[in-house]
């Protein structure tokens, strides 16, 4: 599968996130002070959106219940070992992409 075209640069600014399927998951992607990251949406704590969250520098902040997730790494702040899948992301030509294959 190829890397799903996300959206141009200038639709996700800095702060934002925006929701993509990708292989039947869904994945946030995230604009951290003009770098792009993209890992699992839903919480696993409870299935929430991980995309609805509030976004501290690299931390998404769960909006139900408070986990955070460090959005570079897919890391939980309070316990490291624990983690969301992660996928590599891209700019091409003005362009945000993201690839398939995921690393817990």
């Amino acid at each position: 599968m190829a890397d799903l075209k996300v959206c141009a640069v200038a639709d996700l600014p800095p702060g934002e996130a925006r929701v993509v399927t990708l292989r039947d998951k869904e994945v946030a992607v995230f604009n951290v002070a003009g770098s792009f990251h993209a890992m699992d949406n839903l919480c696993p704590h409870r299935g929430a959106p991980l995309s609805d969250g509030r976004l501290e520098g690299k931390t998404v902040i769960c909006p139900w219940h408070g986990w955070q997730f460090d959005v570079t790494t897919g890391a939980l702040v309070v316990s490291p070992d624990s983690r969301q899948t992660t996928y590599p992301v891209t700019v091409r030509d003005g362009h945000v992409y993201v690839a398939p294959r995921g690393n817990a």
